[in-house]
């Protein structure tokens, strides 16, 4: 299977998803069993388990106590004229704290403004045991999803080194990530960071905005990492934005 018809899978289109967006809908369900939605700020461990960093007076996680079950709803349809024409997923699985300090620094990359409440005590990470999920992409194009297929590798050795990785790139190589921003992603390159990597991309954050580089080829170590950057600073400096 070619790279873009592995992108056009159902799941691959559904981890994307999960992979860019920094928010989510939470689903949990209230203690008379009537249904509960609220706004999250998510972001996801390598494989794409759903990551979330919640208050415990937050109705939500009060919810989520009493009963382990959720949904969060990733919606890609921003700044289309006909939303339903765009791509959404609704992610169903079990919650649980999480305690893994490398999940949680990944999540403050991703949300920088949650250094500011990351140390309270009553600030825990949540992540989501996927069990299955829904993707709608469009007419026509709706597919479950067991959550085995949803998931990627966990590629342990490049989430050990990714604090690293995102360092070594934004403090030695700059002006390659601005060449990624501008040149492969068609944005202004000014004031762009990578804040994320992970087999299948990288994640940028200019502020508020953020972009996802996509790879040609999922990687799995900082070898593969590095050549792969690589490659795509060279093919950033030949290409005319």
């Amino acid at each position: 299977m070619t790279m873009s018809a592995a992108r056009s899978e159902p799941a691959t289109i559904a981890r994307a998803l999960i992979r860019a967006a920094t928010r989510a809908s939470l689903g949990t369900r209230m203690p008379d069993g009537a249904p509960y939605v609220s706004l999250v700020l998510a972001a996801c461990a390598p494989d794409a388990s759903p990551l979330v960093l919640i208050s415990d007076l937050a109705e939500h996680t009060k919810n989520l106590r009493r009963d382990a079950r959720g949904s969060l709803l990733f919606d890609g349809t921003a700044g289309l004229a006909n939303p339903l024409t765009g791509a959404r997923v609704s992610v169903v699985g079990r919650f649980a704290p999480c305690e893994d300090a490398s999940l949680r620094a990944r999540y403050v990359a991703r949300h920088p403004d949650a250094a500011a409440y990351n140390d309270f005590h009553d600030f825990h990470l949540w992540r989501m045991a996927v069990e299955r999920a829904h993707l709608v992409a469009g007419f026509g194009a709706i597919h479950w999803i067991p959550g085995d297929a949803l998931l990627g590798p966990a590629a342990d050795a490049l989430a050990a080194a990714e604090p690293e990785i995102i360092r070594h790139m934004n403090e030695d190589h700059g002006a390659a990530v601005a060449l990624y921003a501008r040149n492969l992603l068609g944005l202004d390159g000014d004031g762009w960071s990578m804040t994320g990597i992970d087999p299948e991309g990288a994640d940028l954050r200019r502020q508020g905005d953020t972009a996802r580089l996509l790879f040609e080829q999922p990687i799995a170590g900082p070898e593969q990492a590095r050549t792969t950057l690589a490659a795509l600073a060279r093919q950033a400096r030949a290409r005319v934005p």
